[in-house]
C-alpha cells in the first residue's frame, strides 16, 4: 500500500509495485504538488477542509528522470480525502513548474464531478493548463465533451468544439437522442453558470434551432434567474397559444415566478411569489387576462396562503381567495372551486387548553346563489381549558364559544343575521369493570344565548341552557387466530340524553350532516352547535378488525341509533329521521403496499339504501390506482331535487420503461354521461420529459360552456430547470 505524504513537509513516495523503489532527495519534498492536484482544482476542491489530509500515491514505477523530472508511471493512482487522479503516466518539471499527465486521466472529487481526459498539461497549482480529448461530468448528469479544454485560474473551464447532453451515450456511432453542439463553452465555476457561443440544439443529430449566445445553469444549481420549460397549451375557449415561464430568486428565501400566456384569444400574465421566514412562509397566485370571451373587461384572480409559529404556541394561518367574475377560475383551468373563503386563524394548543380565533369571508360563484343572501362573513371565537380534579377524578372540561355569521342582504328573513354565545361545562371519567368491560360516564351543561337580526318570524333574543349525560359501555374482545393473525371484536351501547329548548333556531350551519362511525356515540351528529340533538337514545355498535400476519388488515362495523322521541330537523337521507336510526355499515379491507377498499352505506330495515360511499386506493411498482362511486338519494331538505350517482377514476401507469400513462373520468350514471375525461402521456430518461396532456369538460351552466384543454411540456434534463433524478436510464445494447 502506498504510504502518507504531508501537504507541507517533504517526505518519500512508497508504492506496492514489485519494481517500485523509494527515492529520497532534498526537493524530493515537491511531491507533495501532487496534492495540488486536488487541493488547487476549483472543480475537484470545493472542500478546503481536505487539504491537510495526507495525499497517497500507488504506481508500478517512480523514478528521477535527469534532475528535473519526476515521473510516475503505470496505472498512476493519487488520493487525498475523497479526492482522486487515476493516469496512465505524470511528469513533474522542476524548471517549469508543470506537470504533463497521460493516459485515460480520470479526476475526482466525491461530490458527483468527474473530469476525462487523453493528455493535460497544467502548471503545478492546476489553476491553469490545457485538457485534450477531454470530457466534463457534472453531477452524473451533465456530460460535455470537448476536442481541448483550457483551465483559467480556479473558476473557468472553457472548453472547445463541444457537444453537451446529459443523455446516455453509447460506443456505437448512433448519436444521443439531444446534444447541444457549441463552438466554445465557458464553465464559470463560482456563478455555477455554462456559457454557450454558437449554440445550435440537436436532436438525433438534426439541427432544430440556433442561439449565437445562450447562459443554462449546472446541474447543482437549485434556483437559477433564467425562463423555465415552456408549455404549448391548445384550449376549445382560449386558443392554442404557449405559456413561457420566468423565474427569478429574491434573495436566498424567497422568488418569484411570472408566466407570459399568449394566444389569439387572450393576452394573460401569471404570478407565483414564494418566500420562507424564520418561523413561517407565505405563496401568492395571482394573474390578470384581458381576452375575448369578456372583451375589454379585465380578467384576474389571487389566491394566497401562509402559516406562522408565533411565540408561547401560537400558530397563525391566512388564506385569501377572490376572482374578477364567476367563471374565471375554471375557464383557465386554475381551480374548480365554486365557492371561494378567505380565512385568518390565530390558534394555540397545549396539554390542558386550545384557543382559536378567527374570520372567514365566503364568495359564492354558483349562478343559483347570491352573495347577499349568503352567510359571507363569519367570526368565531373559542377557548378549552382541560383539568383533572383530584377529589372524583376523572376530567373536567370548561369552554366558552362565540359565533356570528352576517349576510349582506337587509331583507327580512333571507338576510337574516346571528350571533350566539355559549359556555359548557363538563365532567368525564373511565373504569375498567368486571370481565374487562370499559364504562364511560359524561356528564355536563351548556348556557347561553343567540341574538338574531332581520328576521320578523323569530325573537331577537333566545336564552337557553342545555344539559346532557351519557353512559358507555365497550367491552373489547382480543383473540389470536390460527394463523397468526389478532382478531378484536368490540361491541358498544351507549345511552346519550339532553334537553334542547332552542329547536326553533334556524339552521343557518348545520344545514348537511353526515352519519358515520366517528359520530355515531356522539352525544350530537349535527356538525355546529347551532343544533343539538334532544332526548333519550341509544346509540348501538359493533365493530370487528383482525390484523393479518401477512401486513392484510381488515375492518367492518355496523350501528345506528335508537330514539325516544323523533326529531324532525334530520333530512330523510341523513339516516337519522324517525325514531331508529338506518343501520350504518362500514368496512375497510387492505393490505400493506397493496389496494385499500373502504366504504360506507346507510340502509334501513327493509335494505333499502339511502346513501352509498366507496373508495379503492392501490400504489404499486408501477402506478397507483384511485376510484370512488358515490350515491345519493334525492332530498330536499338536503337541496338535492335528483338523486346523485357517480364514478370518479384517476389512475397511471407505466407501461415500458420510459412511458407512462395516466387517466381521470368521471361519469353521471343517472344522466348517462361523462361529465370530465382525460388522458395524459408522459416519456422519461435520463435526459428528457416530454409530457402530453388532454382534458374535457363536458358539463355546462348558464355561463360555463364544456370545454377541451390540450397541454405539451417538453423538457431537457441535465440543467437546474430540468433534472430528472428518478428517471429509467437508458443501456447500450451489446
Amino acid at each position: 500500500m502506498g504510504a502518507p505524504c504531508g501537504g507541507n513537509s517533504s517526505a518519500a513516495w512508497s508504492h506496492s509495485a514489485p519494481r517500485g523503489r523509494i527515492m529520497r532527495k532534498t526537493w524530493f519534498g515537491k511531491a507533495a504538488l501532487i496534492g495540488a492536484l486536488f487541493a488547487s482544482t476549483s472543480a475537484l476542491a470545493q472542500a478546503t477542509q481536505t487539504e491537510d489530509a495526507p495525499v497517497y500515491l500507488i504506481a508500478d514505477q517512480v523514478f528521477l528522470d535527469g534532475e528535473d523530472l519526476l515521473v510516475a508511471s503505470g496505472h498512476v493512482e493519487a488520493r487525498q480525502g475523497e479526492r482522486r487522479l487515476i493516469a496512465e503516466k505524470i511528469t513533474y518539471d522542476q524548471t517549469s513548474d508543470t506537470l504533463t499527465i497521460e493516459g485515460s486521466i480520470r479526476l475526482e472529487d466525491g461530490s458527483n464531478t468527474v473530469v476525462l481526459a487523453d493528455s493535460a498539461e497544467l502548471s503545478d497549482d492546476m489553476r491553469e493548463g490545457i485538457l485534450r480529448g477531454a470530457r466534463l461530468i457534472l453531477e452524473d448528469q451533465l456530460q460535455m465533451a470537448a476536442v481541448e479544454m483550457q483551465r483559467t485560474g480556479a473558476r473557468y473551464q472553457q472548453l472547445s468544439k463541444v457537444a453537451v447532453t446529459s443523455c446516455h451515450v453509447c460506443d456505437d456511432g448512433k448519436p444521443p437522442l439531444w446534444q447541444i453542439r457549441a463552438r466554445r463553452v465557458i464553465h464559470d465555476q463560482e456563478t455555477r453558470n455554462i456559457y454557450f457561443e454558437g449554440a445550435q440544439l440537436r436532436v438525433l443529430d438534426v439541427p432544430v434551432f440556433y442561439l449565437p449566445k445562450m447562459r443554462l445553469p449546472d446541474p447543482t444549481v437549485k434556483r437559477a434567474r433564467g425562463f423555465l420549460i415552456p408549455e404549448i397549451v391548445s384550449s376549445s375557449t382560449l386558443g392554442t397559444g404557449i405559456r413561457t415561464p420566468y423565474f427569478l430568486p429574491i434573495g436566498d428565501h424567497a422568488d418569484l415566478t411570472v408566466s407570459p400566456l399568449l394566444s389569439a384569444e387572450t393576452k394573460t400574465v401569471e404570478l407565483r411569489y414564494r418566500q420562507a421566514f424564520y418561523n413561517g412562509d407565505i405563496e401568492i397566485n395571482a394573474a390578470g387576462s384581458q381576452d375575448t370571451l369578456r372583451q375589454d373587461v379585465g380578467r384576474s384572480y389571487v389566491f394566497a396562503d401562509g402559516k406562522f409559529q408565533l411565540p408561547k404556541k401560537f400558530r397563525l394561518q391566512f388564506d385569501i381567495e377572490t376572482t374578477s367574475d364567476s367563471t374565471y377560475l375554471q375557464d383557465y383551468d386554475y381551480s374548480s372551486k365554486d365557492r371561494l373563503d378567505s380565512a385568518l386563524l390565530l390558534t394555540r394548543d397545549t396539554r390542558t387548553s386550545s384557543f382559536g380565533l378567527g374570520g372567514t369571508f365566503f364568495e359564492t360563484l354558483r349562478s343559483s346563489e347570491e352573495n347577499d343572501t349568503q352567510a359571507s362573513r363569519v367570526g368565531e371565537a373559542r377557548y378549552e381549558l382541560r383539568m383533572t380534579p383530584q377529589a372524583i377524578g376523572g376530567e373536567a372540561r370548561l369552554g366558552l364559544l362565540m359565533h356570528e355569521h352576517v349576510r349582506d342582504s337587509r331583507t327580512d328573513i333571507v338576510g337574516r343575521d346571528v350571533q350566539r354565545v355559549a359556555s359548557s361545562f363538563d365532567w368525564r371519567r373511565s373504569w375498567i369493570v368486571g370481565n374487562g368491560f370499559d364504562f364511560q360516564l359524561l356528564g355536563g351543561a351548556t348556557t347561553g344565548y343567540f341574538d338574531l337580526d332581520d328576521d320578523s318570524t323569530l325573537r331577537e333574543r333566545t336564552d337557553y341552557t342545555i344539559p346532557y349525560a351519557s353512559a358507555t359501555l365497550r367491552w373489547p374482545l382480543e383473540a389470536v387466530g390460527a394463523q397468526g393473525g389478532t382478531h378484536l371484536l368490540e361491541p358498544v351501547i351507549q345511552l346519550a340524553w339532553s334537553k334542547d329548548d332552542t329547536t326553533n333556531i334556524p339552521n343557518d350551519e348545520s344545514t348537511d350532516v353526515e352519519f358515520d362511525s366517528g359520530n355515531l356515540f356522539s352525544l350530537s351528529r349535527f356538525p355546529a352547535p347551532d343544533q343539538t340533538e334532544d332526548g333519550l337514545r341509544a346509540n348501538i355498535g359493533l365493530g370487528w378488525t383482525r390484523w393479518g400476519a401477512d401486513g392484510s388488515y381488515s375492518h367492518l362495523s355496523l350501528g345506528r341509533v335508537i330514539r325516544a322521541e323523533k326529531d324532525n330537523r334530520f333530512s330523510g337521507s341523513s339516516g337519522l329521521a324517525g325514531l331508529e336510526s338506518d343501520w350504518l355499515f362500514e368496512t375497510q379491507i387492505g393490505q400493506v403496499e397493496g389496494p385499500m377498499l373502504t366504504a360506507r352505506s346507510l340502509l334501513d330495515d327493509h335494505l333499502r339504501l339511502a346513501k352509498v360511499e366507496a373508495q379503492l386506493g392501490w400504489e404499486f411498482n408501477r402506478g397507483t390506482l384511485d376510484a370512488t362511486y358515490l350515491w345519493l338519494d334525492k332530498d330536499a331538505q338536503e337541496d338535492r331535487d335528483r338523486e346523485v350517482s357517480e364514478w370518479t377514476l384517476g389512475a397511471n401507469y407505466q407501461f415500458a420503461d420510459f412511458w407512462t400513462g395516466a387517466v381521470e373520468w368521471r361519469y353521471d350514471l343517472v344522466d348517462d354521461y361523462t361529465s370530465k375525461a382525460g388522458l395524459g402521456l408522459r416519456y422519461e430518461n435520463e435526459c428528457v420529459k416530454v409530457d402530453l396532456s388532454a382534458s374535457r369538460r363536458f358539463t355546462s351552466s348558464d355561463n360555463l360552456n364544456p370545454s377541451t384543454t390540450v397541454g405539451l411540456t417538453v423538457s431537457l434534463s441535465g440543467f437546474s430547470a430540468g433534472r430528472s433524478s428518478g428517471a429509467v436510464r437508458q443501456t447500450c445494447k451489446t
